[in-house]
C-alpha cells in the first residue's frame, strides 16, 4: 500500500511539473533576428526586422505545425557584439535559426557559430560575395554586390559612357562593387579614369568629389552602404558634379527608398542597379508595400525590408519540405533548390552556393507624383553571384 502511495505522488509530481511547461513549447521555432537597431546602421535594424514582421503579418505565425517566434536583438553593428549575441540566442535562448546581419562583419561573425552549432543562418542585408563560403550553414535572401554592380558596368558600357571614376566605401562590399563594375565596364571597352575609395566611418565626401570633378569623367560609379547617400547626394550637388557634365550610375544602395525623398532635384535622373525598389510593379509587390506601410505607420519599404521578408519566406519553405525540422543538416538541405515569387519577382536559391538568384534591374531616379522614386527601365534576369560562378 505504501508503495502504491508513493508511485501515485511520484507520477502527480510528474504530472504538475509537466503541467507547468507550456503547452506550445515544443511546437515553437525561435529565430534569432540579430540587427543593427540602434547606431549608425539602425535604418537597416528597421527596415529588416520590420519587412520580416509583415511576413509574418500576412503569412501567419504558424509552419508546418510550429509556432515561430521572433527574437530580435541589437548588435550596434558591432562584430563583437553580434557574436556574443548569436551565442546566446543558440545557448540560453534556444533559437534554432540565425538571420539578419545588417552589415557583413556581423554576417561573418556568426560564420564560426553556425558551424559549430550548425545552426541555420540567413543573411538578410550583407552583400560581400564571400559571406555564404564562410559556413555550410549561411544562405542569403538580399543579395551581392558582384550581383548588381556588373549589369551597372553593362549599361554604363551600353550608354555612351566612356570614362568613369569609381568611387567606393573601403570594405567589403565596396571592393566587391568596383571590382565587378570595372571588370565588366572595361570588357565592354570603357576605361577607368581613377578608382577612389573613401573611409566607412564618418566620411566627408566632398574632397573625394573634388577629385572626381578634377578628373572629369564622363560618370562616376558609386556604392556606399545603405543611409549614406542623402550626405552625398548634397555634396555631389554642392560640388557641381552635375553641372560638370558627370553622370551618376550607382548600384542601389545610394537611391535607398527609405531615404529616397528627402533627397531632392538633386537625385533626380540617377541610374542604380538593383534587385528592388518600392516602385516594382507587381501584384505581390503592391500587397507587400501596402501591408509593410500599414504595420509601420506609412514608412516606405526600402531593399533591406525585402530583405527580411524573403528571409522569412526561405524559413517557411525550408520547414514545410523538412515537416517542420529545424536541424541544421535538414534544414540547409531544403534551402538549396528554393524558389518563390517575391515583392521583388521571381527568386531561387543556388543549390551550390546557397546564395539567391534573382533579377537586377537598371532604374532611373524620377519624380512621380510628387514623390522620388526608383524606376525600373531594363531588367537583367536570373543573375547569379559573377563571384563564385567566375571561380568555378
Amino acid at each position: 500500500m505504501l508503495n502504491r502511495r508513493m508511485l501515485i505522488a511520484a507520477a502527480g509530481v510528474a504530472l504538475s511539473c509537466l503541467a507547468a511547461i507550456p503547452a506550445a513549447a515544443q511546437e515553437t521555432i525561435k529565430i534569432g533576428l540579430i540587427l543593427p537597431m540602434t547606431g549608425p546602421f539602425a535604418s537597416t535594424g528597421r527596415q529588416v526586422s520590420a519587412g520580416a514582421k509583415t511576413f509574418m503579418a500576412m503569412k501567419g505565425d504558424t509552419v508546418a505545425g510550429k509556432k515561430i517566434e521572433l527574437v530580435i536583438r541589437d548588435d550596434a553593428g558591432t562584430a563583437d557584439q553580434t557574436r556574443r549575441i548569436a551565442q546566446e540566442l543558440v545557448v540560453n535562448d534556444g533559437a534554432k535559426v540565425l538571420a539578419g546581419f545588417g552589415l557583413t562583419p556581423l554576417a561573418m561573425a556568426v560564420a564560426p557559430v553556425a558551424t559549430q552549432a550548425k545552426i541555420p543562418s540567413v543573411v538578410m542585408a550583407a552583400g560581400t560575395a564571400s559571406i555564404t563560403k564562410a559556413s555550410e550553414y549561411i544562405t542569403r535572401t538580399s543579395g551581392t554586390l558582384p550581383q548588381y554592380s556588373l549589369p551597372v558596368g553593362t549599361w554604363a558600357a551600353a550608354n555612351n559612357i566612356k570614362k568613369v571614376v569609381t568611387l567606393v566605401s573601403d570594405y567589403g562590399p565596396g571592393i566587391d562593387a568596383e571590382k565587378w563594375f570595372t571588370k565588366e565596364f572595361k570588357a565592354k571597352g570603357g576605361e577607368i579614369v581613377e578608382a577612389v575609395r573613401v573611409p566607412l566611418a564618418n566620411p566627408d565626401f566632398a574632397p573625394f568629389l573634388q577629385r572626381v570633378r578634377d578628373a572629369k569623367p564622363d560618370a562616376v560609379f558609386v556604392f556606399l552602404p545603405s543611409g549614406a547617400g542623402s550626405l552625398f547626394m548634397k555634396q555631389f550637388a554642392d560640388r557641381g558634379l552635375a553641372d560638370a557634365g558627370i553622370k551618376l550610375i550607382a548600384t542601389g544602395d545610394v537611391t535607398d527608398d527609405d531615404i529616397l525623398n528627402s533627397m531632392g532635384k538633386p537625385a533626380i535622373g540617377t541610374i542604380t542597379g538593383h534587385f528592388y525598389a518600392t516602385a516594382h510593379d507587381s501584384p505581390e509587390n503592391k500587397a507587400y508595400v501596402a501591408a509593410f506601410k500599414k504595420a509601420n505607420a506609412d514608412m516606405r519599404p526600402n531593399f533591406m525590408s525585402v530583405g527580411g521578408y524573403d528571409g522569412m519566406a526561405l524559413i517557411y519553405a525550408a520547414l514545410e519540405k523538412t515537416k517542420g525540422d529545424v536541424a541544421g543538416p535538414a534544414f540547409m538541405a531544403a534551402v538549396k533548390g528554393l524558389s518563390w515569387t517575391s515583392p521583388r519577382g521571381p527568386v531561387s536559391i543556388d543549390p551550390e552556393t546557397r546564395d539567391i538568384i534573382q533579377n537586377i534591374y537598371m532604374r532611373e531616379v524620377k519624380d512621380v507624383n510628387g514623390e522620388l522614386q526608383n524606376v525600373e527601365f531594363q531588367t537583367f534576369k536570373d543573375l547569379k553571384d559573377p563571384e563564385k560562378a567566375d571561380a568555378k
